[in-house]
């Protein structure tokens, strides 16, 4: 009982964070349906035909991709040029491989599931606030690099959706660090933000305020991040490419032969 008062406790005290944090959880949604809406008007203007938003393949791709990305969730390490606090995982590979395949609604979708198995199953000591912000960092990441790649799919195309998610990340990362993350983690553990811009004055003496810390703590932690998961997705994607897209392949050849059938 004592746990729940905790956490609505939490809650209570960070209820302007965690407002705005839903806020943008709810725009990431929104907008990617309103890109995934467009893509499919383009397709059926385009092919004749266009897969629905979620179709079995795309939700059985969701499903899988989501356990694995919750897994990567468990391989974490704190990096040298940042307080340890920061934990770095891979667990966004899998939403920019699986938004690659289907878009953007899936990539946000595998984000989302991600973060609710791993509320579910380790509960949480932030009050909703550090996985929320954990999904809202992973989606500035594969949502702009995944709707770039869904309107133009080619090598090209996808090296700089890479690099505008990394870039996203960073940014993003930073901002939501400096104005919910760190005052919501201050009145948390009862400190002021000057503890963390301690920790980082630690490892770093030129961090100095909050600007400092985010700029040399925060992005830099961030862009290597976008950068790692870029270069593995960019070695993997290739060859699951074939099989994520087997179904979708199987479809739209019956289609073009029962076309050229007609035709014939």
């Amino acid at each position: 009982m004592s746990e729940k008062q905790n956490l609505l406790t939490t809650v209570a005290q960070n209820w302007e964070h965690f407002v705005a944090l839903v806020l943008l959880v709810m725009a990431a949604f929104f907008f990617t349906f309103i890109v995934e809406k467009l893509a499919r008007k383009e397709e059926l203007k385009r092919d004749g035909r266009a897969e629905a938003m979620f179709s079995i393949r795309k939700i059985a791709i969701i499903g899988v991709f989501s356990a694995i990305s919750f897994v990567l969730m468990f391989f974490e390490f704190p990096l040298f040029f940042a307080p340890s606090f920061y934990k770095f995982d891979f667990s966004d590979i899998p939403a920019l491989i699986g938004g690659f395949a289907c878009g953007p609604m899936v990539a946000v979708m595998i984000e989302f599931v991600k973060v609710m198995l791993n509320i579910l199953i380790q509960g949480t000591t932030s009050g909703f606030v550090g996985e929320i912000a954990n999904f809202v960092v992973g989606a500035a990441f594969v949502v702009p690099a995944t709707v770039i790649y869904r309107f133009k799919k080619s090598r090209k195309t996808a090296l700089i959706s890479c690099l505008a998610g990394t870039v996203c990340i960073a940014f993003v990362g930073a901002v939501l660090n400096a104005f919910f993350l760190l005052p919501a983690y201050a009145v948390m553990f009862g400190s002021g933000v000057d503890a963390f811009i301690e920790m980082g004055t630690a490892i770093n003496p030129a961090v100095t305020n909050l600007f400092t810390f985010c700029a040399l703590c925060v992005a830099p932690f961030n862009l290597l991040k976008g950068i790692a998961d870029s270069i593995i997705t960019f070695l993997v994607y290739k060859q699951l490419s074939p099989i994520l897209k087997a179904d979708k392949t199987s479809v739209s050849r019956k289609i073009h032969k029962t076309e050229a059938e007609v035709e014939g």
